[in-house]
């Protein structure tokens, strides 16, 4: 039980760090010695600290670097075994003295799957996996995925009326939920390196798919803007994405080969995760191509009759189901967030 309040503390610090880390994973770490904490952290971006050095680094400013002998470190995934931009951490957590090391995760990474857990018995470092392993390999989904497949995170984010629409009837207001959803949106564009869209729905709606929350652009740029278009030249240069101050983090890309569009935008954008935001048709293709593994819905207590849907022309060989189903009401809307089966 305790391994797994102390586990749970460092998840909390590794969710600081979702949206932020890409092309590396969001990871938390906490010290404890004696049932008391002594220092915590997140890794904050790409170059930085990883969390232990960052944990190791706040307690010793509180407490001193003797008082970190015999302390347990509780991390959300396998302390790094290689130098690269950052020092290996298993040399950080034997330099300062910690006796135990209990993680949830082992590295994705097959050339650095449980190496960490040598190198800290030969120092005569215990070491415990698995606390924790469901709930913190959630926020390394996508990490996890780039490392498995090449591919990022896919998240198909939609509003729509109950009838399955995401347009209102010709004269009405453009938005369908409600304001608190909006925000969630918000909150969720943090939460991804890239949003998605097509050439149709920038002709169309003109968005500027931005993070326009500043405490929730604190630590890292607004996400990479990219157009799925065939025509690029009919695109409207006086919209915002390519008219705005971020303008160089819009991107146009053909629809021929989406999966390696994706792939590309791993290798050349450090990408994790992408969210769809974009119209029915290249939504149905995307989920029809297998491309997609989440899906967030709002759903706004409104029919809207004969407008455009939600999905169209995806040729689906089957239905789709979700898992993992998350429900929560936002004002009078309700979000539904599960995992497409594959």
């Amino acid at each position: 039980m305790e391994d797994g309040k102390w586990m749970e503390l460092a998840l909390a610090e590794a969710r600081k760090g979702v949206g932020r880390t890409a092309p590396n994973p969001p990871v938390g770490a906490v010290l404890v010695k004696d049932g008391v904490l002594l220092g915590s952290g997140w890794h904050r971006k790409v170059g930085a600290p990883h969390a232990e050095l960052e944990a190791i680094a706040a307690a010793e400013k509180f407490y001193g670097t003797g008082d970190l002998a015999g302390a347990t470190a509780y991390v959300t995934l396998e302390p790094c075994s290689t130098v690269g931009k950052t020092p290996a951490c298993t040399g950080g957590l034997i330099a300062a003295g910690v006796s135990r090391v209990v993680y949830a995760c082992a590295d994705p990474n097959p050339a650095h799957a449980g190496a960490a857990d040598a190198i800290l018995a030969a120092a005569g470092i215990s070491v415990k996996s698995g606390v924790l392993r469901g709930e913190c390999s959630e926020i390394l989904r996508p990490f996890s995925k780039v490392q498995g497949t090449g591919l990022p995170w896919v998240i198909w984010k939609c509003a729509m009326s109950l009838d399955g629409k995401i347009t209102r009837p010709a004269g009405e207001g453009q938005w369908l939920s409600g304001a608190e959803s909006r925000m969630d949106v918000q909150r969720l564009r943090g939460e991804v390196d890239v949003i998605l869209t097509s050439g149709e729905t920038v002709r169309r709606d003109r968005p500027a798919l931005t993070i326009r929350v500043p405490e929730l652009l604190e630590g890292r740029e607004q996400p990479w803007r990219v157009v799925m278009t065939d025509q690029p030249d009919t695109m409207p240069m006086d919209a915002p994405l390519f008219s705005d101050e971020w303008k160089e983090r819009t991107l146009l890309r053909g629809r021929a080969d989406m999966a390696g569009m994706l792939r590309g935008l791993v290798r050349d954008q450090g990408a994790l995760s992408v969210m769809i935001e974009a119209g029915g048709k290249f939504s149905a293709a995307m989920i029809a191509a297998g491309l997609v593994d989440e899906a967030v819905i709002y759903h706004a207590p409104i029919l809207c009759g004969d407008t455009v849907p939600a999905l169209a022309g995806g040729a689906f060989p089957e239905s789709i189901k979700l898992t993992g189903i998350r429900h929560e009401t936002l004002g009078d809307d309700l979000k539904v967030r599960g995992l497409l089966v594959k």
